[in-house]
């Protein structure tokens, strides 16, 4: 098993559709790569900016929407988010505290949850690494390639890596 942590974000079955469908199994590929396993599920309560803004009122707490679509490894860590990033200052002082200097990211969607942690991960001076070819946008290929190249961009293109 090699070092380091894997970062799996939001690949529930309310994300699930033909754009995303072939990232639980890559997903669930690559667990057995990495030391530690963490996989992220996003909630949106009542009162989140994601309702009051956005007019979004998926994925409510207790809706099958939020289950996982993949089956994370039995010592994987489980966190749920109400926000784009799982990067809470407590998780990134325990990151930095524990000498984390890089992160593995997969997951759902590659344009929002996925470029705002990666970029979290990098203001932290963690290293993201993206496995791009095991992460999609339910927006479509177009909203996949958008966060590809704004990934690129914001953390370097090194950083995003196909397998």
């Amino acid at each position: 098993m090699a070092e380091g942590i894997l970062l799996i974000v939001d690949v529930q079955r309310g994300f699930i559709n033909r754009d995303t469908n072939h990232v639980p199994d890559r997903v669930a590929a690559l667990q057995d790569r990495f030391a530690r396993v963490i996989a992220t599920r996003f909630v949106n309560p009542e009162g989140s900016m994601h309702r009051r803004l956005l007019h979004w009122h998926r994925f409510a707490p207790g809706n099958g929407d939020i289950e996982l679509a993949f089956t994370p490894r039995p010592d994987a860590r489980i966190l749920d988010k109400a926000a784009y990033t799982c990067l809470t200052p407590e998780l990134r002082a325990q990151w930095i505290h524990e000498g984390v200097d890089e992160v593995h990211l997969a997951g759902i969607a590659t344009d929002n949850c996925v470029l705002k942690t990666a970029v979290d991960l990098f203001e932290a001076r963690i290293r993201p690494v993206v496995h791009a070819d095991a992460c999609a946008s339910h927006g479509g290929p177009a909203c996949h390639a958008a966060g590809l190249m704004l990934l690129k961009r914001f953390i370097g293109a090194e950083q995003v890596v196909e397998d």
